[in-house]
């Protein structure tokens, strides 16, 4: 069964979840992918306040096509998220506290979610027109000129995803090639 999330998030319910859970959120989430990340941690390097609050916000990975007339957005399947670790220290310090993507998170990420209580899920690539349905609106809110990779704010609904990376060490990636691997082929 499903765990129901409403955002934001804190830290309380950070501690539970756990690596495997599956979850459903519901709330406002953000959309950023590398050159927004970019733009947002020269920003901070500069300086210069964020165009967002990340305190106990969650950003999907995404860059989502242009929307058909009568949708609210187009696909918006989850991108390859190890292309934002070097990004992620400097969100975390500012209470970021999930982010949606695909693939595996590096050992450093790993150690930041734990070090910053904050959690990595997991959504499924290759559904991307199935997630979209789960997103009630989105507005572009930064970096406009970005196109696809600017940021917006979504309003989703029962958005599915998987708890990838815990704050307890957990991690989905590592724990299926173990189980893989006992395998007898």
């Amino acid at each position: 069964m499903a765990k129901r999330i409403t955002t934001p998030i804190t830290d309380e319910l950070v501690e539970g979840l756990r690596a495997g859970d599956k979850v459903l959120i519901t709330g406002y989430i953000y959309t950023a992918r590398d050159a927004a990340h970019k733009r947002m941690v020269e920003a901070l390097r500069r300086g210069e306040e964020l165009p967002i609050d990340v305190r106990g916000q969650i950003i999907y990975y995404v860059g989502p096509t242009p929307p058909k007339p009568g949708q609210v957005i187009g696909s918006a399947g989850p991108t390859t998220s190890i292309r934002m670790d070097r990004y992620v220290e400097d969100l975390l310090r500012l209470g970021l506290k999930g982010m949606i993507g695909k693939g595996y998170r590096s050992p450093q990420v790993r150690e930041l979610l734990i070090k910053y209580k904050a959690v990595y899920f997991a959504a499924v690539g290759g559904v991307a027109v199935l997630l979209s349905k789960c997103i009630k609106s989105s507005e572009v809110v930064a970096y406009e000129d970005l196109g696809t990779e600017a940021i917006r704010r979504l309003y989703v609904e029962d958005f599915p995803v998987i708890v990838a990376n815990d704050i307890y060490g957990g991690d989905i990636f590592q724990e299926g090639r173990q189980r893989f691997a006992r395998i007898d082929l």
